[in-house]
């Protein structure tokens, strides 16, 4: 079990299409979210952290939700 905070800049607009997915499939997995307001740009961000097996299989399913946007991901601890 790995700790991954993922870290995903989207339009704003199409946030809540995104998170719909999102949740579906991290459900039960989130340890700790927090939502930045949109820049002038109109990019919003997600901070968010999650406990997660193999995060190389969800980094590459997250990368075919998320085309509008970026996504990047880190680990902070290794169980």
């Amino acid at each position: 079990m790995k700790i991954v905070e993922l870290n995903i800049k989207i339009p704003y607009k199409s946030r809540g299409a995104v998170l719909a997915h999102l949740y579906d499939k991290i459900r039960g997995k989130i340890r700790d979210i927090h939502f930045f307001p949109p820049t002038a740009d109109g990019v919003s961000e997600i901070r968010m952290e999650i406990v997660e097996d193999n995060p190389t299989d969800l980094l590459s399913e997250l990368k075919k939700v998320i085309k509008n946007g970026k996504i990047s991901f880190r680990v902070l601890s290794e169980a």
